[in-house]
């Protein structure tokens, strides 16, 4: 029933301040649109804790550099997003393009200043989230990204992709690695949703200037690790080592090709 009441309040609350968002994104500027979104975020985390009965706890928010900066998080949950949005006044993000397929979101992510790049990855993908990233760190803006570029489900991880590796050397900007256990509460985007505390966590930030490869192995060692001590803490068990899967983008590679 929990499960049922949550849906039904996640999909009134998307169509209500969507279409608010929409019209505002009419109007000059971001600030009527930024407003309405932040509104939507906080009805949705208290619809998580009201219908859902899952309540988020953030950690280590006194970790947080000043000024700009990258937060890298896991992406377990469809409510990650809500869950970390929550904590900043203004907080760009990037996402795929499939976003832009619903009906007029893809006005009001252009209005909000999302970074919209293509799921399929390759060269125009990295130019264009160089672009975008650019503007949001002229602004001084907060970026947050899903280095794995996929849901994963808890206990697994995808492959780290290098994009946050580039705009943490484009725009030299330390970056926050961000742990989480709401998969245990907000499996993916599955309807069924489980009450209890969830958990964030920002880390500690990795400093500028590190190489790509001691960058990389740094972030996901710290994500994964964390990671999998909430999940542990969560469910009482034993820390166990998330198990790496393919992207589906990387399945369809492997793939045999017919002659």
């Amino acid at each position: 029933m929990r499960s049922l009441a949550f849906n039904i309040a996640y999909w009134l609350l998307s169509i209500v301040y969507c279409l608010a968002a929409a019209f505002a994104a009419l109007t000059p500027g971001r600030r009527a649109t930024q407003w309405i979104i932040r509104r939507y975020v906080k009805r949705m985390v208290q619809a998580m804790r009201v219908f859902a009965g899952i309540r988020i706890e953030a950690r280590g928010k006194d970790r947080l550099p000043t000024g700009a900066f990258i937060i890298a998080a896991k992406h377990q949950s469809w409510g990650d997003g809500f869950s970390v949005y929550d904590q900043f006044d203004d907080l760009a993000f990037v996402t795929g393009d499939h976003l832009e397929k619903f009906p007029l979101l893809g006005t009001v992510l252009q209005k909000l200043g999302a970074i919209v790049v293509n799921n399929c990855g390759g060269h125009e993908a990295r130019k264009a989230l160089a672009q975008s990233a650019a503007l949001a760190h002229q602004e001084g803006r907060k970026i947050l990204i899903y280095p794995e570029g996929n849901l994963a489900k808890v206990g697994e991880k995808f492959r780290y992709r290098s994009g946050v590796w580039h705009m943490y050397r484009d725009f030299d900007m330390p970056v926050v690695p961000l742990a989480t256990n709401l998969g245990l509460f907000w499996p993916q985007e599955e309807f069924r949703k489980n009450p209890g505390m969830a958990t964030i966590e920002f880390l500690d930030p990795i400093p500028t200037g590190l190489a790509k490869a001691e960058f990389m192995a740094r972030l996901e060692a710290a994500i994964e690790a964390r990671t999998a001590e909430l999940v542990a803490e969560a469910t009482g068990q034993p820390v166990t080592p998330a198990v790496a899967v393919l992207a589906p983008d990387e399945v369809k590679k492997q793939r045999p090709t017919a002659d």
